[in-house]
């Protein structure tokens, strides 16, 4: 969450339409990858077809975020769109139960409902703003339900494949439909100066191989909720470095309503811990399942230390 918190800042940064920079993050992501793919290629061989419908439909949900999240900087302070990015547990969880029978305890859900609140704290501060505040916001927060919907497949999908093989292929997937999407709308796909080729590097270095490539390795180990849960701790680290190198301050509502949802995560982690296990992180422990393979935990932990 510490590199994630990094993304609002480079993407303020760059002149460049948000679906280029959405581009060249995945691109710069997918070739610093690939010169481990080789492990991996029996893997690859393996999948199915329906593996590979269903590694198009996450690669769809993260582009679908990625443009609407990175959009959302331009009508709303990086504070306010990164906050609404913490309402991801309450439908990552919502989707768990319906597609994963994955049930959380009623203190967790307890504090999934205070961070909502307080979410919701945060946002109420922009009505009074402006008209494109508020739609900044919710460009955010339908960011938040694509994610959840591409964290949701990708548990689906990290039971049966390497991590290292689902982000390889979605991050590629990413790259065609941003080049598709810029390609329609006539954007320029070279005519940047050095320095926006430096944010675009960035972005894939540090929020995406040291953040999204690690979310994948920890999905197959904890709860999606869980996993997504941790989205809580990005507001903090952007806020503070919006209000260094910006100068975007905090209005009361905003920092009142940092506050509850960080009360609200520390009762969701007390209800966790209290939980029993998942079904499938239980069977495994009962050893009547195979856990997943390896390979792609050791994959993506030798490309996140190794490519940057």
């Amino acid at each position: 969450m510490a590199a994630i918190s990094f993304a609002p800042i480079l993407v303020r940064y760059s002149d460049a339409p948000v679906s280029v920079q959405g581009q060249y993050r995945m691109l710069l992501t997918f070739l610093l990858l690939l010169p481990f793919a080789w492990k991996q290629l029996p893997a690859i061989r393996r999948l199915t077809l329906r593996d590979w419908a269903l590694l198009a439909g996450a690669g769809f949900f993260l582009a679908l975020h990625f443009l609407l999240w990175m959009a959302s900087l331009s009508y709303t302070s990086i504070a306010s769109s990164t906050i609404m990015l913490t309402l991801e547990p309450a439908f990552v969880a919502a989707l768990a139960f319906f597609f994963l029978r994955d049930r959380l305890g009623k203190l967790a859900i307890v504090g999934m409902a205070i961070s909502i609140g307080g979410a919701v704290l945060v946002s109420s501060g922009d009505f009074g703003l402006s008209r494109t505040a508020f739609f900044g916001d919710a460009l955010s927060l339908l960011s938040t339900v694509a994610i959840a919907f591409n964290m949701i497949l990708a548990k689906r999908l990290l039971e049966r494949m390497p991590a290292f093989v689902y982000s390889l292929v979605v991050f590629g997937v990413t790259t065609v439909l941003f080049a598709g999407y810029n390609g329609a709308l006539g954007y320029s796909m070279t005519d940047y100066p050095p320095r926006e080729w430096m944010i675009f590097l960035l972005l894939a270095v540090i929020p995406t191989v040291f953040g999204h490539l690690l979310f994948n390795w920890l999905l197959q180990h904890l709860r999606a909720t869980t996993v997504s849960m941790t989205v809580l701790a990005e507001p903090i680290g952007a806020s503070l470095l919006a209000l260094m190198l910006f100068g975007e301050t905090f209005g009361a509502l905003q920092l009142i309503g940092g506050a509850v949802m960080m009360g609200g995560f520390a009762v969701y982690l007390r209800g966790e811990r209290s939980a029993e296990p998942p079904a499938a992180v239980a069977a495994q422990a009962a050893g009547d399942m195979e856990p997943a393979p390896p390979g792609g935990a050791c994959a993506s932990s030798a490309s996140a230390s190794t490519a940057p």
